[in-house]
């Protein structure tokens, strides 16, 4: 049987960079991933033309520092597009754009005392200077305060209902404080933002990446699902899998907390397990649809209607060229909720029947024969929930064995999960685990 230096959990960005990092310092690593292709949540799929897509909506942000530096590694900066965002609201029945701030001041569904207080929120957010001081509070406890209930009732509770499903009330302030702070720092003198793609989708990154390590001598086994560990003297001594086990003098974990917690279920470190399984997650359900007709001219619509149950609606074209899907235009609909809502089991046929009145509603020209092809798709961990005190009980990146650790999405906190941090994880996993195996 071959032992390798390290055996790592999850074909996401953060296992394969770990595996490409470690590969490239000479390390013989394997990377054990039960989906059919690489990439995690940034994982593709085809239509039926052949023509490939992201499963869930991609893009990162202009001050993102970490995947331009390994796209250049890899020596594939040509294929990254750069373009500007243009983002809208849908509200009381009508379209609003909201992309810079002159559009701010056209936005007369607030008063105008409202506006000017939505336009200083940003200014007020960055004097927020150690986030362990509004950690305590939940986003509604912190918000309401600096923008005023008004604007908080029509601009950012539906937003955060929609995002956080049943736990909109539990998620702490941090958590916003970041997504504002992130996106002021994205604008450019003009106030206006510029959002970065890589051309074939995150998945064609994926997919080089994972060459990159093979070639280098390591091992990505597709297909290959982590059923359990086993475990001598403080160590692990097996990762058990579909194909059979597979052993590494280091095992590094990357999926989402309740996979790992399934994994040592038995171990006998019972009260590391539910620490795990302490942190909340919500799953996501996506529906991609291929249309022969433009929805809008915005790529990012927020959806603050009452009653919508989508979080937004991502017109993917109106950000990468249609002519890059054969002259189609892609839209998402992204939906956050529980993994036991009764919408959770709807069949794709049913999701798109649920979905269709709604989509009607925010644009009434649209018909169902509109809709060349679509799929549904879901994650059942797409999105830790960082309740109050998050820093107090997210469990850290060592295990109760010497030679096991764990970088997961939920553990980059203050920041939420992207492409940009996975990579960042990545490489310093792989820094801890060279410096062990050293």
């Amino acid at each position: 049987m071959t032992e390798y230096d390290v055996v790592i959990v999850g074909g996401g960005f953060t296992g394969l960079t770990a595996a490409y990092c470690l590969a490239k310092a000479g390390r013989k690593v394997c990377v054990v991933e039960g989906d059919s292709a690489p990439g995690g949540l940034a994982g593709t799929f085809e239509f039926n033309d052949g023509i490939r897509l992201e499963k869930f909506y991609h893009h990162w942000f202009n001050n993102d520092r970490y995947v331009p530096e390994l796209v250049k590694e890899l020596g594939m900066e040509g294929d990254v597009i750069t373009l500007p965002s243009r983002t809208g609201m849908f509200f009381n029945g009508r379209m609003w754009k909201l992309s810079t701030p002159l559009d701010l001041l056209r936005f007369t569904a607030l008063p105008l005392i409202d506006r000017i207080r939505l336009g200083l929120l940003v200014l007020q957010v960055r004097r927020v200077k150690d986030w362990r001081t509004i950690e305590h509070l939940s986003i509604r406890e912190w918000l309401e305060p600096l923008c005023g209930k008004n604007v908080y009732r029509i601009v950012w509770e539906p937003l955060i209902e929609a995002k956080f499903s049943v736990f909109a009330e539990a998620v702490n302030a941090v958590w916003f404080w970041k997504k504002l702070v992130l996106r002021g720092s994205t604008r450019d003198k003009k106030g206006g933002e510029e959002l970065a793609y890589f051309k074939g989708g995150f998945g064609r990154l994926a997919d080089a990446l994972t060459r990159a390590v093979e070639e280098l001598g390591g091992r990505v086994m597709l297909n290959t699902t982590a059923s359990g560990v086993s475990t001598a003297g403080g160590r692990i001594s097996a990762l058990q899998t579909s194909a059979g086990p597979v052993v590494g003098r280091e095992y590094l974990f990357t999926p989402s907390f309740p996979i790992i917690a399934k994994l040592f279920a038995g171990s006998g470190h019972d009260a590391w397990v539910n620490s795990l399984e302490r942190v909340k997650y919500l799953g996501n359900m996506c529906l991609v649809l291929r249309l022969n007709k433009s929805l809008s001219d915005t790529y990012w619509t927020n959806v603050n209607d009452p009653g919508f149950p989508f979080v937004g609606v991502i017109e993917h074209t109106n950000f990468d060229l249609p002519d890059n899907y054969a002259g189609t235009h892609i839209a998402f609909l992204s939906r956050y909720l529980a993994v036991d809502d009764p919408v959770w089991a709807f069949s794709d046929e049913q999701y798109l029947d649920f979905a269709f009145p709604h989509l009607q509603r925010m644009f009434p020209k649209m018909r169902k024969d509109w809709i060349l092809e679509y799929r549904v798709w879901r994650a059942d961990y797409a999105q830790p929930v960082t309740e109050k005190n998050y820093s107090q009980y997210v469990p850290a990146t060592a295990t109760p064995f010497e030679n096991g650790s764990i970088y997961t999405m939920a553990q980059i906190y203050p920041e939420d999960r992207g492409t940009n941090y996975a990579i960042r994880e990545g490489r310093k996993a792989a820094d801890s685990l060279l410096n062990r195996l050293n």
